[in-house]
């Protein structure tokens, strides 16, 4: 049983007609039952009015960030479409007349535990010892690359079975490359802190750049039918126009006991968004609607598989081949990349 945590409170002022004046009645406060700092996706929750004397409404609708809710007299369904921070939106009518509205901010959760899975390789191929894998990709058969650090950053095409690189184009020294992504026959790389993304056509010509708006940094990139999908070091997933880089909307990655930061390098499969978790042996499967970390994948010993020297770091990049319907990883200076296919756990 949850606990009550705090008095989750909206204020709003009520007009009302009087005469040729308008009056300020007592202010009115909406209270949810049980009172906490987070719900989970499907609560029903109980909803009293504090100052009742003030309330003259005929009836009332209720939102959950411009989506309508179920409501009766006394409980509201929670049914987030997006998890995370949203806004209980609300208007008061009284004699078919709009007389009051508000907003409340609640965090909602996802309503159960991520399921647990492991990995079984299935092959091992060669990769250059010296790639600071940031993003991986599968177009055509052959898989993009982008590597990262200052003065050592690229964008590469590469034979898979081999590690030969095909091709190589070089940022420039003071440019740190992240996550990459192709969509259309566009070509798009994250740079981390620069502010702005690089749009090459599929021989690595620069064709454009996008800005970023409000997300952080450049972390991992990936897309659907429709947009690109952006991590930035935070809980957030950032949802891009693919014409020009614009953000057009975001949500939290989280589960059902609260938020998850770092994904970092990302791949989208069906519906799924697969993301490295940064400095992590592992990898969050999150539903690409909600925001809802269904799953975490568990790859410790992948580490171990590889060269082991100085410079070997984390487990990151992550692309899917739809051939083969398998999944291949590597790491931040990893000597072999790995086709596995995701298992539950037992």
């Amino acid at each position: 049983m949850i606990k009550p945590i705090f008095s989750a409170v909206l204020w709003i002022f009520l007009l009302v007609s009087c005469g040729q004046k308008s009056a300020v009645k007592p202010v009115t406060s909406l209270v949810l039952t049980p009172v906490q700092k987070m719900y989970a996706q499907g609560d029903s929750v109980h909803y009293s009015w504090k100052n009742p004397s003030a309330v003259a409404f005929d009836s009332l609708s209720f939102s959950l960030s411009g989506t309508p809710i179920p409501h009766t007299d006394e409980i509201l369904m929670l049914n987030a479409q997006v998890l995370g921070e949203q806004s209980i939106e609300w208007v008061g009518y009284h004699q078919d007349k709009e007389v009051a509205q508000g907003a409340l901010k609640v965090k909602i959760l996802a309503n159960k535990a991520p399921k647990l899975y492991t990995y079984e390789v299935i092959a091992s191929y060669p990769h250059d010892i010296e790639a600071y894998t940031q993003g991986l990709e599968f177009y055509d058969g052959i898989l993009y690359e982008s590597t990262g650090l200052l003065g050592f950053s690229s964008l590469r095409k590469v034979d898979y079975k081999t590690g030969v690189v095909l091709k190589q184009h070089n940022l420039p020294d003071d440019v740190f490359g992240e996550g990459l992504t192709i969509y259309g026959d566009q070509l798009y790389q994250l740079t981390w802190q620069s502010g702005f993304g690089y749009i090459y056509d599929l021989e690595f010509n620069e064709i454009g750049r996008f800005a970023y708006g409000k997300s952080k940094e450049g972390w991992g990139l990936a897309h659907n039918e429709n947009q690109l999908f952006k991590s930035d070091g935070t809980d957030r997933i950032w949802l891009l126009q693919p014409s020009d880089g614009a953000e057009i909307a975001q949500f939290s990655t989280v589960t059902h006991q609260g938020f998850f930061n770092r994904a970092n390098e990302l791949e989208y499969v069906a519906g799924k968004i697969y993301a490295n978790v940064y400095q992590k042996e592992s990898m969050m499967i999150i539903d690409a609607s909600s925001g809802a970390i269904e799953g975490i994948v568990d790859f410790s010993g992948l580490k171990q598989k590889v060269t082991q020297h100085p410079a070997l770091d984390v487990l990151n990049g992550v692309a899917y081949h739809p051939e083969n319907k398998s999944f291949f990883v590597t790491g931040k200076k990893w000597d072999r990349l790995f086709e596995v296919r995701i298992v539950p756990k037992s």
